[in-house]
């Protein structure tokens, strides 16, 4: 028996219990072992995390296409796991250290701070698995894996060393990402980019065998700068090679200030004649453009910083070659000193000695660490890199030849640019939590790269006697201890980049390279479901690496969802205060009111705005789901054996089955080409407006009378509605559809394995022809026929175009109702103006009906429209109210009048707005979206009352 009252905190944790005592998500599970596969790889997310709204769409919408496939047959997968997430889980551990006041990770060393790591995770690492669990994620749990698992790792291992070996990954000095805090490289996804009130310096350069004069610009070359602290590593300037203001200087070399060492000019054409005075400071170790500057002109990379961001000038070898006597002084107090202090004294001795010329207010994106919240260095030290650029070749075509396409497309440019543009991939990082690089230093330095340390061993054993051998032919000594084992080669110190090991994801965690089995069935996965703010640093490399070690891609489609952000467009971040927490949600409304909300809203290619307004109201949908399925429990619905709607006699129950069919058919075609919203939107329309609003309230009178055929047929046929309801509607609201399919009938098999009702060959709604054009009332006209039971296929135009017109019909009366402001008491005459046969006929089989839903006193029929009359189009006749004596015709045109001014001149506002540069230029993008919405609403109002005044006219 069902509940009076739907309470999803009585039910979810239940469920889930149903679904984990069963197996019901396991891979090859009985029965599906031979079945066709359907895989799919969750975006691992951080074992330091906790669910936010991103990870609530991104599961939810993998959750529908695992749940909807599951149905169908498939033999389903969908791997769980977590990363190590290597910076934040450090973080995590060192800030819990602190606060306990335990000794740091420097005193404990790493070996004891890599076991409290391990420790930790075992202890709290679970808490987003448990909340994706709550969320009603059907992964097959038994799987879970874990980035830094001992599989992961070989594979891991592997991976570094082939692609070492087949000179893809080397050791380089380049610039990289530095924190100064973390003392780390981190990746372009960690660099938060920050607007900054700043200043912008612009400095005079004096040049070579001019008497410097700074009244004089033809002793100088002026350049601007955000960063006078790093001038003291400049070791260009450069012009463009066709400005003609410096075309004569190209060749010649200035003097760096403050210091008086002597530099070139180049010319480049990086140098924007445009902007400033045209000429740049070059500065090879310091900045990402200028170090490609500095590689085209083969300039010295000076490194005038340490890891702390402090200035190292003293022992820095590079930075005092060719500086004159006279600027050390200068060094030894700038040496050591922090940057921005530095800076404060540079630009007080460059004004000193009339080097700057003029300072002015700048504001500029600075980048900062996400983690560490500091300025962020780009930083010439050694690291080890992928070969990126090669990698990304196969990766490229895959994507342009179609064996990978993306949902929207749009995206696909996005990828290019960046795959087409792509730098040498840093994959080192200066942590001690994460993938120890394989790599291992003899006593002279050559490197050993291996998958274990035994296998290093030998390698350099190996190496080295071979060198002594040499040795002692060339006639020198080498003394080599081939029995000593311990410490002989030392380990490099530093982990993998997280995503190094992200990029194996979808066959790692299948159990590459021990296990080929499921690899072999799984790989490559169905689909990919993903944000866009990874495709580059996910996407692209799971692309490049499943290509390069499995020679397929890794999936075959990449779905982009878009942002959730606030009910009014902006982008939640906890320093706005409009951070919308799920869990919060799903306490108060339920998981699937949560869940259906975003499916609902998951239009591609375009931002959800999340209001708790919204949620609120699907729970109000699953309660009216609830309250039609105790209706149907108290009127005795239950299906009957044998029961088919194709048999069905009456017309009422004839047309709810061709009604099912086109929801079915909707909300199949919408999943699977990812059209979430539209599967969403559909079943709720089915659901609420068919099946509750219309389809049980025309059967009530059947359902309440006397016995007979009638009355048993239609019980049956509300029993099998609900049941495909609750099919259609489990991958979006599972926990509640799964309730009540095991309280509303004896059943011997869990909802989410039960078959999905149509299964039918690919169709791509835009490819049907004429699907535009087709009447609302017959979408089936222009569909292709259905790949399923009779049942499902089921289709009777005769029944729609009955009781469709009794829907339009009363529908379109209480909308004339709202319009007018016509109170419900009031019951008004109907009027059928040259009625066709079956019309007539209809009616005297619904009259009774009509009365009551529309609030009618009478129909009548006439050849003409009543004077007074307002017209309403019904499917092709014309049926027409009488409203004289019911309203006051001038008292309601003159009310229109006034709502219209309003509404004109509402527009009138909006279209200011958006039409005036300066808004469209400072606003906020959620803003300007504010507006547009605004005066999209404003435009309906205006055309409904255009239309109410068009059909007071006709009553006048």
């Amino acid at each position: 028996m069902i509940e009076k009252t739907y309470q999803p905190n009585d039910i979810e944790s239940r469920i889930a219990r149903a679904w984990e005592e069963a197996g019901a998500f396991r891979a090859g599970r009985e029965g599906r072992a031979d079945a066709e596969p359907f895989s799919i790889v969750i975006p691992p997310p951080n074992v330091t995390g906790s669910l936010h709204m991103g990870h609530a769409l991104n599961n939810t919408l993998q959750d529908i296409l695992c749940r909807f496939e599951r149905m169908r047959g498939r033999d389903v997968l969908w791997q769980p796991g977590t990363d190590h997430a290597g910076i934040a889980t450090q973080m995590v551990v060192e800030r819990q250290l602190a606060a306990r006041k335990e000794p740091g990770r420097r005193e404990m060393g790493r070996k004891k701070f890599v076991e409290r790591v391990w420790k930790w995770k075992e202890e709290s690492g679970g808490t987003i698995v448990n909340q994706l669990k709550r969320l009603g994620a059907s992964c097959d749990w038994s799987r879970e894996r874990f980035t830094m698992d001992e599989g992961l790792s070989r594979a891991v291992a592997k991976v570094f060393v082939r692609l070492y070996e087949e000179g893809l990954i080397y050791k380089d000095k380049r610039l990289v990402n530095w924190d100064p805090k973390l003392l780390t490289a981190i990746s372009d996804l960690e660099v938060q980019q920050v607007e900054v009130r700043g200043h912008l310096w612009h400095l005079r350069y004096p040049l070579e065998g001019a008497d410097f004069n700074p009244e004089d610009p033809a002793t100088f070359i002026v350049v601007a700068t955000t960063r006078p602290e790093t001038m003291l590593g400049d070791s260009a300037v450069a012009v463009h090679p066709e400005d003609e203001r410096y075309r004569h200087l190209v060749g010649r070399h200035v003097i760096l200030p403050l210091v008086g060492r002597r530099i070139p000019i180049v010319a480049d054409e990086y140098s924007d004649p445009e902007k400033g005075s045209g000429a740049v400071k070059i500065t090879p170790a310091h900045d990402f453009n200028d170090f490609e500057v500095g590689r085209r002109h083969h300039l010295p990379q000076i490194n005038v910083l340490d890891q702390e961001g402090r200035l190292n000038l003293e022992e820095n070898a590079d930075y005092k070659h060719g500086l004159p006597e006279g600027a050390h002084e200068l060094i030894a107090e700038l040496h050591g000193m922090e940057r921005f202090a530095a800076r404060k004294l540079i630009v007080q001795r460059l004004d000193d000695f009339g080097f700057l010329e003029k300072i002015e207010p700048h504001t500029h994106m600075v980048p900062h660490g996400d983690r560490s919240g500091v300025v962020i260095e780009p930083f010439l030290t050694d690291q080890w890199y992928v070969d990126a650029k090669t990698l990304a070749e196969p990766a490229i075509a895959a994507v342009r030849n179609g064996a990978t396409v993306f949902v929207p497309k749009n995206w696909e440019k996005t990828y290019f640019e960046w795959m087409e543009n792509i730098q040498p991939w840093c994959i080192s990082r200066q942590l001690w939590w994460g993938h120890q690089i394989p790599a291992w230093y003899g006593p002279d330095g050559k490197v050993f790269v291996a998958e274990t340390e035994e296998e290093a061993i030998g390698k350099a054993l190996g190496y080295y006697v071979e060198q002594e051998v040499i040795s002692v032919a060339q006639g020198r000594e080498m003394a080599l201890d081939r029995t000593k084992r311990e410490g002989f080669i030392t380990r490099d110190e530093d982990v993998l980049d997280t995503w190094f090991s992200s990029a194996l994801w979808p066959f790692s965690t299948l159990g590459w390279p021990d296990d080929d089995n499921d690899t072999a069935r799984y790989y490559p996965t169905s689909v990919l479901v993903t944000g866009f703010d990874i495709i580059f640093f996910w996407v692209a490399r799971m692309m490049m690496m499943g290509l390069h070690f499995m020679d397929d891609v890794p999936f075959p489609t990449v779905y982009i969802h878009a942002l959730v952000r606030d009910e009014k467009g902006a982008k939640m971040s906890k320093s706005k205060g409009n951070v919308i927490d799920p869990l919060h949600l799903i306490d108060d409304y339920g998981a699937d009111a949560l869940r259906f909300t975003l499916a609902a809203m998951a239009a591609q290619g375009r931002d959800i705005k999340l209001a708790t307004s919204r949620v609120e109201g699907y729970r109000n949908f699953a309660t009216k789901l609830w309250n039609a399925c105790r209706f149907a429990e108290m009127n005795e619905c239950v299906m009957r054996d044998g029961f088919t709607p194709t048999k069905a006699t009456e017309t009422l129950n004839r047309w709810i089955a061709h009604e099912t069919a086109i929801a079915t058919r909707e909300v199949t075609e919408a999943i699977q080409s990812y059209r979430f919203n539209d599967a969403a939107n559909a079943i709720y329309r089915f659901v609420w407006n068919i099946y509750c609003d219309w389809y049980l309230e025309l059967a009530k009178p059947v359902l309440i009378g006397e016995g007979g055929e009638a009355k048993t047929e239609t019980r049956a046929t509300v029993a099998w509605v609900r049941d495909e309801i609750l099919k259609l509607l489990h991958p979006f609201m599972p926990f509640l559809t799964e309730e009540l399919w095991a309280v509303t009938a004896s059943r011997d098999n869990l909802l989410t394995l039960a078959e999905w009702p149509l299964r039918p060959a690919p169709v791509v709604l835009a490819d049907v022809p004429g699907l535009a054009t087709v009447m609302v009332g017959d979408p089936l006209a222009a569909m292709p026929p259905l790949v399923a039971e009779p049942a499902e296929d089921f289709r009777d135009d005769k029944a729609e175009a009955e009781i469709g017109w009794v829907v339009d019909l009363v529908t379109a009366i209480r909308s004339l109702r709202a319009e007018m402001a016509i109170a419900p008491a009031t019951l008004l005459p109907l009027v059928l103006v040259g009625a066709s046969d079956d019309t007539r006929a209809r009616v005297q089989r619904w009259r009774d009906m009509i009365a009551r839903l529309a609030r009618i006193e009478g129909v009548s029929f006439a050849d003409a429209v009543p004077q007074g009359a307002v017209q309403l189009l019904v499917r092709g006749e014309v049926a027409a109210l009488p409203l004289k004596g019911v309203i006051d015709v001038a008292a309601e045109q003159a009310r229109l009048a006034r709502e219209l001014q309003k509404v004109e001149a509402d527009i009138k506002r909006f279209d200011a707005k958006l039409g005036n540069v300066d808004f469209l230029t400072r606003a906020p993008e959620e803003v300007i979206d504010e507006q547009r919405e605004k005066r999209e609403e404003a435009e309906g109002r205006r055309a409904k009352i255009a239309e109410a005044q068009e059909r007071l006219r006709q009553a006048s």
